[in-house]
């Protein structure tokens, strides 16, 4: 079989990501027919179809979507040969980043480690994307390569990826969030909200008789938080979401052996050699943890 050139795994990732022969034309700077060329000798190649045509453009088949998760992560490698080799005669991390991460993580820990990043390698440039932690979540962001890295939530499936690495960086507890100045908050209506974690905790939660069931259901936690703030009902959160809670709102201890879950990193094997997420892998365990997080 005849491999596939960079070009060609270029425009395989051009049509996947704009739905179309054209319009990825335009964004490579081709003609549609020299577009519609390239996908079809990648066809041939590979011996598999990896787009329906149709009118509504170019959609890609199972083989497709993983062909192009492959395109994506090869080209990235690419990439990566070129600033690392650049960056080692320089004695420097250079080029761009990629994160993904969920949001409280996002707004309390990353922030610090970029700084220190990019205090000592200014010529790095991170780019953060949020992503929900439901379905695949940050993991799948890696493994799709749209990223370099992801900061996850894990659990035994994540850890259990074919092709990714996955190691812990802290544990962190839950705790009860209810509004300040009630004598009895566990008595108060349940808020949760979709991404809570409910896989890391459902033996703890299994096994309390006090917690009712949710009457109050949010996409995102802040609105959770502000919720709480203003007396609607009591939150079971983790942590890291708590930092920076609204005024108004008081947090509790779950008792000594309470629910918890494990935050770490994401990336692929050839990805975590290079230098720029060597360097992030660092940071990431040299930075001090905001209170009430353990290192593992």
């Amino acid at each position: 079989m005849t491999d596939l050139a960079p070009q060609e795994l270029r425009v395989l990732v051009a049509v996947e990501r704009a739905g179309g022969f054209t319009a990825a034309a335009v964004g490579l700077g081709m003609t549609q027919s020299a577009v519609s060329h390239a996908v079809r000798s990648c066809e041939r190649k590979l011996g598999a179809v990896l787009f329906e045509r149709g009118r509504y453009g170019a959609r890609p088949t199972a083989a497709g979507a993983r062909v192009a998760a492959h395109a994506r992560q090869v080209l990235r490698l690419l990439e990566a040969i070129r600033t690392d080799a650049r960056a080692s005669e320089a004695e420097q991390v250079a080029g761009v980043l990629r994160i993904a991460a969920f949001r409280s993580v996002a707004a309390h820990l990353l922030p610090a480690v970029l700084a220190r990043l990019t205090d000592r390698y200014p010529a790095l440039t991170p780019q953060v994307r949020i992503v929900r932690e439901l379905g695949r979540g940050t993991a799948g962001e890696v493994a799709d390569g749209r990223a370099d890295l992801g900061l996850a939530t894990l659990d035994a499936d994540t850890t259990r990826v074919p092709g990714l690495l996955a190691v812990r960086l802290f544990e962190e507890s839950y705790a009860l969030a209810h509004p300040q100045g009630r004598d009895r908050p566990r008595s108060l209506p349940l808020i949760d909200w979709d991404e809570n974690c409910g896989s890391y905790t459902r033996a703890w939660w299994d096994r309390q008789d006090w917690i009712p069931a949710a009457t109050v259901e949010a996409e995102d936690d802040s609105v959770v938080l502000s919720m709480v703030a203003q007396g609607i009902g009591m939150a079971i959160m983790p942590r890291l979401t708590l930092l920076g809670a609204p005024a108004g709102l008081a947090v509790t201890d779950l008792g000594p052996e309470p629910p918890t879950r494990q935050v770490g990193y994401v990336t692929t094997p050839e990805l975590a050699g290079t230098a720029a997420v060597r360097a992030l892998i660092r940071e990431l365990r040299s930075t001090p943890l905001p209170a009430g997080l353990r290192r593992r």
